[in-house]
C-alpha cells in the first residue's frame, strides 16, 4: 500500500543527538531525524524563484508520485 507523506521544514536551535546533520557550504546546516532519513534520502534541495511560485524545491529519488504543488510526495 502506498504511503503518502509532506514535506515539512522548520528552524531549530540545535539538532539532537538521533538527528542527521548535513553540513553544506557557507555553514549551512540540514538536520533530519532518522525517521524521516529512510524517505528522504537522496533527496535534493533546491530554491527557485518564479512569476507564479517562489519557495523550496525538492527532487526525491524515492518518490514514486507527487502533488503538483511539490509538498506532498508517495512511496
Amino acid at each position: 500500500m502506498p504511503l503518502t507523506l509532506t514535506y515539512f521544514m522548520d528552524f531549530v536551535d540545535a539538532p539532537t543527538e538521533k538527528d542527521e546533520v548535513f553540513q553544506f557550504e557557507g555553514g549551512v546546516q540540514v538536520c533530519v531525524d532518522r525517521k524521516s532519513h529512510l524517505f528522504l534520502n537522496g533527496t535534493e534541495i533546491d530554491f527557485e524563484r518564479g512569476l507564479l511560485k517562489t519557495g523550496f524545491v525538492f527532487n526525491n529519488p524515492l518518490a514514486t508520485r507527487s502533488c503538483s504543488c511539490g509538498e506532498s510526495f508517495t512511496v
